[in-house]
């Protein structure tokens, strides 16, 4: 899965989208609730598997899925709010269930023409 944005910040939130549209249509996901979501690490890589098992985490331990995510990173710190609601089988007709960001095809850098790219492959 992949995400491209402006800013880190921007491509992680595209990239937490994707993770949702790996289950299901984020769309249908309404902002019901939220957890917010807290994360350092040594690099920008790190911190992007981090930020993405703490989704993975908050979804499996809240049985929710999220639809908006709103994220600052300072640094190597990261700072997110995600907004959604409890699963409902029959509205959001889960497909897979995500176990984890893995560090294959791994990459969060700046792109030439200026975006950011943040990428990596999840375990299903």
């Amino acid at each position: 899965m992949r995400g491209v944005g402006a800013s880190p910040a921007e491509a992680f939130e595209q990239a937490a989208l994707a993770l949702t549209a790996v289950i299901t249509e984020p769309e249908n996901v309404a902002a019901e609730d939220s957890a917010e979501i807290h994360c350092e690490a040594p690099d920008l890589e790190l911190l992007f598997i981090d930020f993405l098992n703490a989704i993975v985490y908050e979804m499996a331990t809240r049985r929710m899925l999220f639809g908006r995510y709103r994220i600052e990173i300072d640094g190597t710190r990261l700072r997110a709010v995600a907004d959604g609601e409890r699963v409902d089988v029959s509205k959001h007709t889960p497909s897979v269930e995500v176990k984890g960001a893995t560090f294959t095809c791994l990459r969060v850098e700046q792109l030439p023409e200026g975006s950011w790219l943040a990428q990596c492959v999840v375990d299903v």
